[in-house]
This record gives structure tokens, sequence and C-alpha cells, in this order.
């Protein structure tokens, strides 16, 4: 399973200001494919605190590691320089990002949106990679992102603005994701029990997390009061979509029948 971490960039985040929620978006994605994303950190617009997130990344070999944030024209649009400095490959301009920003802002003149489309220092600053590696079109804003590879890792550099995160995920970067993954596939069904006390059912998903280890079963209160439901959320993850259905059925019977024998009733079940 293809092991991930993203690197969340950006002071707006920490002071609250943005929710973060390309994090969130990443994670469903990521575990959509068969992958699973082992740890998320959000990180001020800080050099060295970058470069080291990203070290200390690399160092727990990680297979896939994803920054958001900070590619941008301006001072603070840091993330490229910290990834030169947490890699030793210094930043230089990259000839095919050049012909992307260019291109992007002669479009963006001549549908009006900018009176001018010279490259300013400040617009060829989002042409500056790390030397070795590859920058991705973006199809909906100016910056390119940046993919780079270190030994066995991945490493891809992403804007921090929603839309072209998504943009160039969903579009420039899906070849490079399938190699990544391969044909990943997800499945998760949801076991909604007519249970008061979430606490009942500890024993009996302790026993079926120990039997059906390549499942996530967790339970959560689907509301409070008197007439509380608990729902249970099964998922698995993989390379073949047999498997993940196959571990995903079995545990869904087997759980089917302790709670059945514990005189707990299972009122529906559904399917993400």
């Amino acid at each position: 399973m293809v092991e991930v971490e993203v690197i969340a960039i950006g002071n707006e985040l920490l002071l609250g200001d943005v929710l973060d929620t390309n994090s969130n978006w990443l994670c469903q994605r990521v575990t959509g494919l068969g992958g699973r994303v082992r740890r998320v950190v959000m990180v001020g617009d800080d050099l060295k605190a970058i470069a080291i997130e990203i070290q200390d990344a690399l160092e727990r070999k990680s297979d896939l590691i994803i920054t958001t944030g900070g590619l941008g024209p301006t001072a603070d649009d840091i993330t490229l320089k910290a990834v030169a400095e947490a890699t030793d490959h210094p930043l230089g301009v990259n000839l095919e990002a050049l012909k992307m920003v260019k291109r992007r802002y002669e479009e963006l003149a001549q549908e009006g949106y900018i009176a001018d489309s010279t490259l300013t220092p400040s617009r060829r600053k989002m042409t500056h990679l790390p030397q070795g590696a590859a920058p991705i079109f973006n199809p909906v804003g100016t910056a390119p992102a940046c993919t780079f590879r270190v030994e066995d890792t991945t490493l891809i550099s992403l804007p921090g603005v929603p839309e072209e995160l998504m943009g160039i995920w969903e579009g420039p970067l899906q070849p490079l994701l399938r190699e990544i993954f391969g044909e990943g596939y997800y499945q998760e069904k949801m076991v909604f029990v007519d249970c008061k006390d979430e606490s009942l059912l500890a024993p009996i998903l302790k026993k079926m997390t120990g039997a059906h280890p390549q499942v996530y079963i967790k339970s959560r209160a689907k509301k409070f009061g008197p007439e509380v439901k608990i729902k249970i959320t099964l998922s698995s993850a993989g390379r073949d979509r047999d498997e993940v259905e196959g571990a995903i059925n079995e545990a869904l019977k087997d759980l089917t029948r302790s709670l059945g024998s514990s005189g707990l009733a299972v009122e529906t079940i559904e399917e993400s």
C-alpha cells in the first residue's frame, strides 16, 4: 500500500484565517486510490520549519509526500525553496515551467484579466524549481505544480488555492498518480445499529478488528438523545477489487452475526 504524508503550508492556516480543506480532500482522494495517509501536518511560512518537515518525511521513507501552498509569486511563497534546501538541490529556472507561466499570462492577457503579460521578476519566481524537478501545468492558476523524485519517494508540491489544487490533481497529475497508485480500489460500508450505549459495542468491535485486520472498523454515534443510533463504518483499500470487496463482506457477515448474538439489531446497511 502506498504510504502518504501531507504537509499543509501557510501562516493563514495556523492563524485560523483559512480552513485547511485541502488536506481533507487529499485524504479522501488518496484513500480512494487505495493508498494510506499516515500523517498530516500544518506548518507556517517558515523556510527552516518547512524544510525540516520535508526532511523528516523523507527519513520516514514515505512513498509520496504532498505539500500544499506556497508556490505563488510573493515573497512568503517559499515552498520550493524549502524543497530545494531539504533535498540539497539548488533552485534554478526550469525552461518547461517558464513556458507554462508565459503561456498562462499570455492567455490571461488575451482574455482581458490582466493588462500586461510581461514576465516580471515576481512572475518569473514561479519558474524556479529545484534542480531535477519537473513542472506540472496548472490549468486554473498561474503557478505550476512540481514533482520531484528523491530515491524511492515522490514529492508533489501543489498550490494552496483549492480550485487550482483540485484542477491539477484531477487533470495533468493523473498519469503520475496512476503510476504511483496503480489501479487502486476503496470500499466503505456503513452499518447502523439500534444501540443507546457505544460501550456495549466495544468488545464486539475489538474482536472484529482482530479477526479482520485488513478492514478498518470504527463506530460513531449518529446522534445523541433517547433514540441514539450507532454507525459502524467498515472500510478497506487495495489494488485488487475482488480482494477488497471479499474482505469487507466477510467482516460485515461476522459483525452482523456477532451483533445479533448480543441482542443488538442492525437497522440498515449502506455503501458509500
